[in-house]
């Protein structure tokens, strides 16, 4: 548990860097909100339809550690290709790699975590794993955003130069990661079924599950990336501040976010294994449609004030700590044990998909209508998320 987290802490380390800068650099490299939407939803899509599949290949051969090894490996190769990038091609293919190699360990590290304790501590545990997760995305865009403004200083204003030297930066703690893993973490089980069917595997999930799926799925056409958060956050700033000190603020209430679930991830699945999970779960939805709501009116309002942004982070941080600490333990609670990996790589599947639709769906209302318009159908879905949530019962 404690090796899986601190591997997680470097991952993030390297990932959540790019994460708060990316948004900046598109906007100095002077393409247009669409163009990350676009390229965040096809990394999300890539991530989880892999997530699917690696499930699949790690409980048929039973190689999950390896699996996991290489997809941290991948996370700094994706790294170099950002720092070399002059254009959105190289700016995708860097992405997407990156996040394969997310989509290839996330169902597996879940599954490994999970199986190395106890269904009375299994809230507590996925809370302590996502706040050692979360370090990792406060101190690498903290120091993302340090490197940024002294690397301005060496290069001048409106130069590509410092964001791709903090690239550059971040595939150390992306290595850092790889050897974690690999020294730390014990898979508790290898247990091969050469017999598995990919297509039969699926249809074995209970119903309820599907059903608990399907609100999954509704949310996350809102769920978008929170680059567009921060890029939201850049552009309402840019007026008062220019670009690079607006990037440097967008990415400190990025960073802000994270604290958030540093400091409530552990709490929250405290509380859920007192309340519920799926209970928890219905109010971490209905704080993401907030989110997006708020968002929306500060557009419509044309609010630039960093007090109104951080409220809007901090609701941001609040949904994404119930959704990604207690969406895998209530996928638990739906499946037997035999089943656990394939349920996690079906709900990263439905995540991934929803949010490839959300990200590509606010990045081109954004450029083609406007952004709170983009926002205000994101807070539709993300509603429509929460009320059929309320619906799913365990069978």
């Amino acid at each position: 548990m404690v090796g899986a987290g601190v591997t997680s802490a470097f991952g993030d380390f390297c990932y959540e860097t790019t994460t708060v800068l990316l948004p900046g650099f598109l906007a100095v490299l002077g393409l247009p909100a669409g163009v990350l939407g676009t390229i965040e939803g096809i990394a999300d899509a890539i991530a989880s339809f892999t997530k699917m599949v690696s499930g699949y290949i790690a409980d048929k051969l039973g190689h999950r550690k390896l699996l996991v090894l290489t997809g941290y490996g991948m996370t700094p190769l994706g790294q170099i290709l950002l720092a070399l990038a002059t254009g959105w091609p190289l700016l995708l293919l860097g992405r997407a790699i990156s996040w394969f190699g997310k989509g290839l360990r996330g169902p597996l590290r879940d599954a490994i975590v999970i199986q190395a304790v106890t269904p009375e501590t299994k809230g507590r545990a996925f809370g302590f794993h996502r706040a050692a997760d979360t370090v990792g995305a406060v101190a690498g865009p903290l120091l993302g955003v340090a490197l940024l403004g002294w690397a301005q200083g060496l290069y001048g204003n409106g130069s590509t130069e410092p964001f791709r030297l903090v690239f550059w930066l971040s595939v150390i703690p992306g290595l850092l990661a790889v050897l974690a893993f690999l020294t730390l973490v014990r898979d508790p089980q290898h247990s091969p079924n050469p017999a598995l069917r990919f297509l039969g595997s699926l249809r074995e999930l209970p119903a309820s599950f599907k059903r608990y799926l399907g609100a999954v799925g509704v949310f996350g056409i809102g769920d978008f990336s929170h680059s567009l958060l921060i890029l939201a956050a850049t552009q309402l700033l840019t007026p008062a501040h220019g670009v690079i000190r607006a990037a440097q603020i967008a990415g400190l209430l990025y960073v802000w976010r994270n604290v958030v679930q540093v400091a409530l991830s552990y709490p929250v699945g405290l509380l859920a294994d007192r309340l519920g999970h799926l209970r928890m779960l219905r109010l971490g939805y209905l704080l993401g449609a907030i989110t997006a709501a708020l968002t929306a009116v500060a557009f419509v309002m044309s609010l630039g004030s960093i007090a109104f942004l951080a409220l809007i982070f901090l609701c941001a941080g609040l949904y994404v700590t119930v959704e990604e600490a207690l969406e895998p333990t209530v996928t638990a609670e739906f499946v037997a044990p035999k089943q656990l990996v394939t349920s996690y790589g079906a709900l990263g599947t439905i995540n991934g998909a929803a949010k490839f639709v959300s990200s590509a769906m606010v990045g081109l209302v954004w450029s083609a209508v406007s952004p709170a318009f983009g926002f205000g159908l994101a807070t539709l879905w993300m509603g429509l998320g929460t009320i059929a949530l309320l619906r799913v019962r365990r069978g």
